[in-house]
C-alpha cells in the first residue's frame, strides 16, 4: 500500500508540474509512470480526435448557407476586382487614344490654318499680278495714244492746208481741165489720209448743222438766222478731230441765234414720230440742209 501510495504521487507530480522548467542549481529527476495510465491517455486522445473531425463534418444548413453566401460574396468582389481593373485599364487606353487624337485634330487644325494662308496670299498675290499687268498694259495704251496724238495732231496743219488748197482750186479752177484733174488727185491723197487715221481711231468733227456742243466745239463767231433752231452750227471755218473717244481738236464754227429753242430730245422723237403718222417729213435744220446740199 505504501508502494502504490509513492506512485500515485509522483504520477501527481507529474501531472500537475509537466511543463515546468527546473530552477537553476534544482536537480531534475526523471520520473517512472505507469505504463497503463500512460495507455489509458493515449486511447482517450484517440478517440477524441475522430469525433472533433466528425463535428466539423457534420455542419448545420444555417453554417452551410453563410459558408456559400461568404463564397459568393467573395467571388462577386473578386468579379468587381477584375471589372474595375479592366475599366481603369480601358479608361487609361481611351485617354491616350483621346491625347493622341486631340494631337492629330490640333496638326490638322495648323494645316488647315496653313493652307488657308497660303490661299490667301495666293488670291492676293494673283490679284495684286493682275492688277499690275492690267495698270501696265493701261499705261502702255495710253503712251501709245499720247504718242499717236502727237503724230496726228502734227499731221492736222497739213491736211487743213491740203483742204484749203482744194476749195482754193476749186473755186479759181473754172474750164481748166488740167488743173481740175490735179484738184482730183490732191483730194484723192486727202481722202486716203484721212482714211489712214480713221483706221487708227481717229474721228472727223464737222458739225455743220448740228446742235452746238462745247465740249466739241468752239465758237468764233455768231449769225443770225430766223429759220433754224438757236445755236446751231452755221459754218465751219476749221474741222475738229476725235480719238479714242477724247476731242483732240476743237471744230472752229460760227454760230446761228435768233431762231426758235431747240427742243428737249425727247419731245423732239415724240414731234418726229407724229409727222410720221400724218405722212409729213420730220422737219430739218437748215443748216444740215445746206451741208447735204453742199455734200
Amino acid at each position: 500500500m505504501f508502494r502504490n501510495d509513492k506512485k500515485t504521487q509522483k504520477g501527481a507530480a507529474a501531472k500537475a508540474a509537466p511543463g515546468q522548467a527546473p530552477k537553476e542549481g534544482e536537480v531534475k529527476v526523471p520520473i517512472e509512470t505507469d505504463d497503463a495510465t500512460a495507455d489509458v491517455a493515449d486511447g482517450t486522445a484517440q478517440q477524441a480526435k475522430p469525433a472533433a473531425d466528425q463535428k466539423d463534418q457534420e455542419l448545420s444548413p444555417e453554417e452551410e448557407q453563410r459558408l456559400t453566401e461568404e463564397a459568393i460574396r467573395r467571388g462577386e468582389e473578386a468579379a468587381d476586382d477584375d471589372l474595375k481593373a479592366d475599366a481603369e485599364r480601358l479608361r487609361a487606353e481611351r485617354d491616350e487614344l483621346q491625347k493622341k487624337y486631340d494631337s492629330v485634330a490640333d496638326d490638322i487644325a495648323a494645316a488647315k490654318k496653313e493652307a488657308a494662308e497660303a490661299v490667301d496670299r495666293l488670291t492676293r498675290t494673283t490679284a495684286e499680278w493682275q492688277n499690275f499687268r492690267r495698270r501696265t498694259a493701261q499705261e502702255r495704251e495710253r503712251e501709245r495714244e499720247r504718242a499717236a496724238e502727237k503724230l496726228v495732231l502734227s499731221l492736222l496743219p497739213v491736211i487743213d492746208d491740203m483742204e484749203r488748197a482744194i476749195d482754193h482750186a476749186n473755186s479759181t479752177a473754172g474750164d481748166n481741165e488740167q488743173l481740175k484733174q490735179f484738184v482730183e488727185g490732191i483730194d484723192q491723197v486727202h481722202a486716203k489720209m484721212v482714211s489712214t487715221l480713221q483706221k487708227q481711231g481717229v474721228e472727223v468733227i464737222d458739225p455743220a448743222g448740228q446742235p452746238f456742243d462745247p465740249n466739241a466745239h468752239q465758237a468764233v463767231g455768231r449769225t443770225e438766222n430766223k429759220d433754224v433752231y438757236d445755236e446751231t452750227v452755221d459754218q465751219v471755218y476749221q474741222k475738229g478731230y476725235r480719238m479714242g473717244g477724247k476731242v483732240i481738236r476743237s471744230a472752229m464754227v460760227t454760230v446761228t441765234y435768233g431762231g426758235p429753242k431747240r427742243p428737249a430730245p425727247e419731245a423732239k422723237d415724240k414731234a418726229d414720230a407724229k409727222s410720221s403718222d400724218d405722212g409729213g417729213a420730220p422737219q430739218k435744220d437748215a443748216g444740215s440742209a445746206n451741208s447735204t446740199d453742199a455734200q
